[in-house]
């Protein structure tokens, strides 16, 4: 009798020692699983952001081979399908370095536009800040960079990247990217708030009756631009494979990944959309500081940005042929830390995503977003302000999940325009 008593208390000790090291194990393994999803997405989505490039790519092609009302259309048209999924990697920035020192390659906004090409008289003809404020590099084969002459005769990705992007050490030289193509396929939007984009003819680029000029060094920087950016995104489909170099270092420590996320979602609500994307325009109502300016796409750039950062704390994304992403998610560990605060986050990014949405519906049927930023449009600047409002109320509950999951505090991107509005206007 004793010694079956002790045998089966012996059982019951091995079996309960079993299941709590089966339960730390898995609490432990919890935030590697939901960095490994993150991972994971983060490599559908750059992936869908490549395959979206490179049919941009075959659109330039048929533009430039045949160029006509059709085909610019459709090069257009393939450009807006492409920022859709870029704008929801963009989420990946800020917390992983790997991404934020990338991200000017292709997404540097704003850009001086007279750098690539003719300009409008209304633009100006010199900056006290740029010398290469109307280089117009397609027009000219030397420009001069720093006080050297550069030979500008082929224009190719190399000469793009390496020599031209954020020429002079400015910013402002943006040569590569989407906004450069974009640019490129619409030409500046001179309405200012008034509706229309731009309107760039398909004569630009068609050699046997070209308008406005160097036609076929026009489609040159356009083919180039459009291969580069393909190969630069490549570059980070590369890096979030399960080898890869930014999934390696999000993977490495499970606390410092975790904060990574938030630290992208906190970053990305604050600073850079609500505001220098968002509430810049609206206190100057400055029709030049929309993030799509050329194309007039800017509010469903700015939803997509919206939606991505949804979609790291749910960990889902729906990828461009439908398939549904799920997996474990951040909101799964807040959920057993804290559900009121996991309830709290879901319900402001869901708040968010609407009132993105509602913009986006907005700018569908009834006016572009240069126009609902413009001085007097007291209707348009509330439906912007209503979004700015809800990425900052997401912003301040990212850092209460971090207080959740014991992370600690991070350092958000800043802004002016939210921090210290009156420094915009001087």
């Amino acid at each position: 009798m004793t010694v079956s008593f002790l045998r089966t208390a012996a059982l019951a000790l091995a079996t309960a020692t079993s299941v709590l090291t089966i339960q730390s194990a898995h609490a432990a393994t919890d935030a590697a699983a939901v960095l490994k999803h993150y991972s994971e997405v983060a490599h559908a989505k750059f992936e869908d952001a490549l395959t979206t490039a490179q049919a941009l790519d075959k659109a330039v092609d048929a533009l430039i081979a045949t160029p006509s009302e059709a085909t610019l259309k459709a090069a257009r048209e393939a450009w807006l399908v492409a920022r859709n999924p870029y704008q929801e990697t963009e989420v990946y920035r800020f917390g992983n370095p790997i991404v934020d020192e990338w991200e000017g390659k292709v997404n540097a906004w704003p850009l001086d536009e007279g750098l690539i090409d003719y300009v409008d008289a209304s633009y100006g003809s010199e900056s006290d800040e740029n010398a290469l404020f109307t280089a117009n590099v397609i027009a000219n084969k030397t420009i001069s960079i720093d006080g050297k002459e550069i030979d500008a005769s082929k224009i190719t990705p190399e000469f793009l990247s390496g020599t031209l992007q954020e020429a002079d050490g400015i910013e402002a030289n943006v040569a590569t990217g989407y906004h450069a193509i974009e640019f490129l396929l619409w030409g500046q939007d001179l309405n200012g708030t008034g509706p229309g984009a731009g309107n760039r003819p398909y004569t630009d680029y068609d050699t046997k009756a070209c308008t406005n000029g160097n036609c076929d060094r026009r489609a040159a920087y356009l083919k180039a631009a459009t291969d580069l950016l393909v190969s630069d995104l490549k570059e980070m489909v590369a890096n979030w494979t399960p080898d890869g170099a930014a999934t390696k270092h999000v993977e490495a420590d499970p606390k410092a990944g975790l904060t990574a996320i938030l630290t992208g979602m906190g970053s990305l609500s604050y600073g850079e959309l609500a505001g220098e994307r968002m509430k810049l325009g609206l206190l100057l109502h400055d029709p030049e500081e929309e993030h799509d300016c050329f194309s007039d796409n800017t509010y469903n750039s700015h939803l997509h940005d919206a939606i991505g950062i949804e979609q790291a704390y749910l960990g889902t994304y729906t990828r461009t042929d439908g398939t549904k992403l799920t997996g474990p998610s951040l909101s799964e560990l807040v959920a057993a830390k804290d559900p009121a605060v996991d309830a709290e986050m879901k319900e402001k990014l869901a708040a968010t995503v609407a009132a993105m949405q509602a913009m986006a519906t907005r700018g569908q049927t009834v006016e572009a977003y240069d126009q609902m930023i413009g001085e007097g449009n007291t209707e348009g600047n509330a439906v912007v302000q209503k979004a700015i409002d809800g990425l900052i109320a997401q912003s301040k509950t990212v850092e209460r999940v971090l207080t959740a999951l014991d992370l600690g505090k991070i350092e958000l991107e800043g802004s002016d325009s939210l921090d210290n509005p009156n420094a915009v206007f001087k």
